[in-house]
């Protein structure tokens, strides 16, 4: 049998009367707890019969009683407002998850643990945002920026605003001259990086940052380095340096590095220094684009490294700087 959809809309807005009117089973209790007046009950009882077709309530002395036929109504009625007030809370719940892509550029030295620290704080507020990562050298990482490919470039040193770009500083991580585990000055505490001017030279890419900031530590130490490798990444620049085929600038490489302690000779050959200038640091920053309409996510997470990604990033610098 077809459903009669006229008299379902009809009954929709009685439908709460009803089933208050069924638990309480009084005229008066039911009109203060939904707010109503008693005649607002009355004329919604004597609705619902008419176009049910039978009687639903009946006079029982001063009071009133369920008729048969609306105590079976009754657990259908109750049954519809239970789920329609599920598919609600379904609703409002959903209309509050954040979805939607994330693109970030980052140099190769923030991938270990920098950004996946912010990601790893970020999901766990909005698990069914999707990052999209991009990774490459810094001037690489701000084009991709520019070009609207990515949201947000992880670099250091910090982008520089304007044309649309904004950026803020995260942290600043300390660079250390990088040597073989055996060499003349593998345990002073500190290095001036002139006593390395005869020694070759393991760097980084032409537009990669480290480079840069090499370069102007280099210069301050008043020589051009002799380039004997470069490679594309810190990584390969460190297993260089542990093989004794020369010196690197690099930050940290973790917990117990940067002290002018040693690294496990056995697994890594190298020892890290600190270096004797007020040039020997680097600046992380995220730039991001300005722009008329932001999608939540990206605005969220921008949020969430703009006002708590110091605070996030606090104890990784510690650790890696080797501080308590």
């Amino acid at each position: 049998m077809e459903p009669d959809h006229h008299q379902l809309v009809q009954l929709l807005p009685l439908l709460p009367v009803l089933a208050e009117l069924g638990r309480t089973e009084h005229m008066t209790e039911t009109a203060e707890i939904l707010g109503v007046p008693q005649s607002t009950v009355s004329r919604a009882v004597a609705r619902a019969s008419a176009i049910v077709g039978m009687d639903l309530l009946i006079r029982d002395g001063r009071g009133i009683r369920l008729t048969p036929a609306a105590r079976t109504l009754l657990p259908y009625i109750e049954a519809a407002l239970q789920d329609f007030q599920a598919g609600l809370d379904r609703v409002r719940h959903e209309s509050d998850v954040v979805r939607g892509r994330i693109g970030v550029s980052f140099q190769h030295t923030f991938g270990e643990a920098t950004l996946p620290l912010l990601i790893s704080a970020f999901r766990s507020r909005y698990p069914h945002t999707v990052f999209e990562l991009w990774q490459g050298p810094r001037d690489d990482c701000l084009t991709q920026l520019a070009s609207g490919d990515m949201d947000f470039a992880l670099t250091a040193p910090i982008a520089p605003e304007g044309r649309g770009v904004r950026a803020m500083p995260l942290y600043r991580e300390p660079l250390r001259a990088v040597l073989h585990y055996r060499h003349p000055l593998a345990e002073r505490s500190s290095v001036h990086l002139s006593e390395l001017r005869h020694d070759p030279y393991i760097t980084l890419p032409e537009g990669v940052g480290l480079r840069a900031l090499g370069e102007a530590l280099l210069r301050e130490a008043g020589f051009r380095p002799r380039i004997a490798f470069e490679v594309q990444e810190s990584t390969s620049a460190r297993g260089l340096v542990s093989a004794g085929l020369g010196f690197s600038i690099l930050p940290p490489a973790g917990p117990g590095a940067g002290t002018g302690q040693f690294l496990p000779k056995a697994e890594l050959g190298l020892v890290e220094v600190a270096i004797e200038s007020d040039l020997a640091f680097r600046q992380i920053g995220l730039a991001w684009r300005e722009r008329s309409f932001e999608p939540d996510a990206v605005k969220l997470f921008r949020e969430l490294v703009v006002n708590e990604g110091g605070e996030l990033l606090a104890e990784l610098v510690r650790a890696r700087s080797g501080t308590p």
